[in-house]
């Protein structure tokens, strides 16, 4: 099993950006986190950071086929992107949307995710935990109950 991560804008200075929100652990913490989950759990991982929207789309685009879930934390165009929630459907690949705060707990327009819609569910609020429930989760919606 091949389980993508992409990662939106600003999640670079993670460690160092609003540490009182978003935590002092890193975007590089975080990925050795979960790569060393994943290597017990038998699945590989891809993990990727980009502040840019388009390479976003790009990379949900070229996972089709290629990727059996993806987990995004598409960061503030979560807020915003239309291009990514019709990338997501596109790529016909079982999305689950994590977030490291808690966007409901946060300013009125965090409240509203234009991708939530689109993917299998949504993970928030448990910091650097989230990616390793965002693991779980890929894992668990490729297993049959």
């Amino acid at each position: 099993m091949t389980v993508l991560f992409l990662n939106g804008p600003n999640l670079n200075l993670l460690g160092t950006r609003q540490p009182e929100i978003y935590g002092r652990t890193t975007l590089s913490d975080i990925e050795a986190m979960v790569r060393q989950r994943a290597e017990t759990l038998g699945v590989v991982i891809e993990f990727r950071q980009t502040n840019h929207e388009g390479e976003l789309v790009t990379w949900l685009q070229q996972s089709r086929g290629k990727a059996d879930a993806i987990v995004l934390n598409a960061a503030a165009y979560t807020h915003t992107s239309v291009a990514l929630r019709d990338a997501i459907t596109a790529s016909e690949v079982p999305t689950i949307e994590i977030h490291l705060s808690n966007i409901h707990a946060r300013e009125e327009f965090r409240h509203r995710s234009f991708i939530a819609p689109v993917c299998r569910g949504q993970i928030a609020g448990f910091g650097a935990r989230s990616y390793l429930l965002g693991l779980e989760a890929a894992v668990s919606i490729n297993e049959p109950l």
